[in-house]
């Protein structure tokens, strides 16, 4: 290239890469063990979850029957036939509870003892015989309760069914 020639941009070449003078893998195997043991917390956290999960669907299928049931409270001609379906979510509920074989003879006190100990949350003294009387009472006596009371009476088994105790 001569000075009165102009330059050509085609002329023009790349020039190479140098390669790092470092690794980016890590020099010890240290390194490597404590990724492993990282990996490891994460996948039993993560088992662990899933499972309690697995386990929990039960409380979460149960609590979209009770929302639907308070839906069905709402309406004034359905109000009976939804209170009559709580006393058998509840005790369906402690059906699921792995570990308990004889919770479907239960009745009376000893279906309140089994309520009060697997609830976390303080219950009243007179749930069961609240359960018994919306199984049985008559759809009359049933109806004339009031409002306040059965909104009560259901965010109590709600609460209970949200926070029960399950033996692991």
């Amino acid at each position: 290239m001569t000075i009165n020639e102009a330059p050509d941009i085609g002329r023009l070449q790349e020039l190479p890469l140098s390669s790092p003078t470092f690794s980016y893998l890590p020099q010890t195997w240290g390194w490597a063990v404590l990724a492993a043991l990282a990996l490891a917390v994460i996948a039993l956290f993560y088992l662990r979850r899933r499972l309690r999960w697995q386990r929990d669907r039960y409380r979460r299928q149960a609590l979209i029957s009770l929302a639907v049931i308070e839906q069905q409270f709402e309406d004034p001609l359905r109000r009976v036939a939804a209170l009559r379906e709580v006393p058998g979510l509840v005790k369906r509920v402690a059906l699921s509870i792995q570990g308990e074989e004889s919770v479907a003879s239960l009745r009376g006190e000893q279906w309140q003892v089994f309520l009060q100990r697997h609830a976390s949350l303080p219950i009243p003294n007179d749930l069961a015989l609240q359960l018994a009387e919306l199984a049985y009472q008559p759809s009359e006596r049933l109806a004339a309760l009031k409002t306040e009371q059965l909104r009560e009476l259901l965010n109590v088994c709600r609460q209970w069914i949200e926070a029960h105790h399950v033996a692991v």
